[in-house]
């Protein structure tokens, strides 16, 4: 098995993941996380110095290391994943993927001073402009998440719940 999570970043991609991964006694890839330590430097930086093609080029190269492990794999995806060339037909073609799917305003409830700071483009931005600049954005990448096999309104369940409905669809599936 290899489950692809899905959804715009802070939606909750890396918390349900380490959970489903947990319960469905497989390993966890935070794809964010592989590349920062292989690279040796954060998202941010990466950005800044080597640019978003290079950082973009890196996740379709671990895409296409899931597709060839062998073994069961939950992995969290990072948030622009899906909106790259055919990324999410290629996840598809691999295994199965969840659109964690979360308004902008729950999002922004959710990141914290941190979460907001390790991400470079929502840098220095009130709450009334991170609301704004994720509606906007989020819009954008909606028809990507969309291809995702599964898609699941995050709004009214816990985590708890999350992990309990995904494992049941996804075993559903097989």
């Amino acid at each position: 098995m290899k489950l692809f999570i899905v959804g715009y970043m802070g939606c909750g991609k890396s918390t349900l993941g380490k959970k489903l991964a947990k319960r469905a006694n497989c390993e966890f890839v935070d794809m964010d996380s592989l590349i920062e330590q292989r690279e040796g430097a954060t998202i941010a930086d990466i950005f800044h110095y080597a640019g978003e093609e290079y950082f973009r080029q890196k996740e379709r190269a671990l895409i296409e290391e899931f597709a060839a492990a062998e073994d069961d794999l939950v992995i969290s995806t990072g948030g622009g994943v899906p909106t790259w060339k055919d990324n999410m037909q290629r996840i598809n073609q691999i295994g199965q993927s969840v659109y964690l799917r979360r308004t902008a305003q729950q999002i922004a409830s959710r990141l914290s001073p941190h979460g907001r700071q390790k991400r470079p483009k929502l840098r220095g931005l009130n709450d009334e402009e991170l609301v704004a600049f994720m509606t906007e954005n989020m819009a954008q990448r909606e028809p990507y998440y969309a291809l995702a096999t599964h898609c699941i309104d995050c709004a009214t369940l816990s985590d708890e719940e999350l992990v309990k409905k995904i494992l049941t669809i996804v075993k559903g599936d097989e």
